[in-house]
């Protein structure tokens, strides 16, 4: 009888910011081995140059691609609010962060939109593999917990890992017609239109609507927090 391959994964978990006994306050880096980084390193490269060479990637997408960083992305943005100001013209933006977006990726949708964009045969079936049968425990100190199964999200800590997410939240930009914009870091959207009537608010309430409604088919969550004033 065949049994699939299982793969152990460390993590070890990163402190981000807030209260530190906050569980959800860390980032889960997983320890991978240096011939799978490799391997990864080899077909993300692949399929870079594949996704460039067929403007596969959206322009409005600055996180971990090469000459993109948050510099370029407020640089974009910088440029546009300025031409709508010298034009006499309002802005109203919206900001968008996904809650553990990296961590919620389905990997069943994941691979039809990768199908989707032309990567399909050996390598589909490798990425496929590479997501799947995943066992994982924390390592604290010296400690170890309990392994469990990961059942859905890119490995965070895989070179392979943030460019999956990138195809994954790729088509969202799709929502937007010519006067609303959106501009991206990896999961955190921005999305702005310029102000010329009382009607813009409520063309840019529409497509935040859109986004919920494509969050939800996809199962990323955005993210809320409550804000007293």
């Amino acid at each position: 009888m065949y049994l699939p391959l299982t793969r152990n994964t460390i993590v070890s978990p990163v402190y981000k910011g807030g209260l530190s006994s906050d569980v959800s306050n860390y980032r889960p880096i997983s320890l991978t081995c240096v011939a799978c980084k490799l391997m990864e390193r080899i077909i993300v490269h692949d399929m870079l140059c594949y996704l460039m060479s067929h403007n596969l990637i959206s322009k409005q997408q600055h996180g971990f691609l090469c000459r993109k960083s948050t510099s370029t992305n407020l640089l974009e943005t910088l440029n546009d609010w300025s031409l709508a100001i010298n034009q006499k013209k309002g802005v109203a933006a919206a900001y968008i962060d996904y809650a553990k977006a990296f961590d919620t990726v389905c990997h069943d949708k994941l691979c039809h939109k990768l199908a989707a964009y032309g990567i399909a045969g050996t390598l589909l079936q490798w990425i496929r593999s590479f997501l799947s049968n995943r066992l994982m425990c924390t390592r604290v100190g010296n400690s170890l917990s309990t392994n469990c199964e990961l059942s859905s999200g890119v490995i965070q800590g895989s070179i392979l890992g943030p460019l999956l997410f990138v195809l994954y939240i790729n088509d969202i930009v799709d929502l937007f017609p010519e006067h609303s914009m959106c501009k991206m870091y990896a999961d955190d959207v921005k999305l702005y239109t310029t102000i010329e009537c009382e009607n813009d608010y409520h063309l840019l309430q529409d497509k935040l609507d859109d986004v919920q409604r494509w969050s939800d088919l996809w199962q990323l969550n955005i993210s809320y927090e409550n804000v007293i004033l």
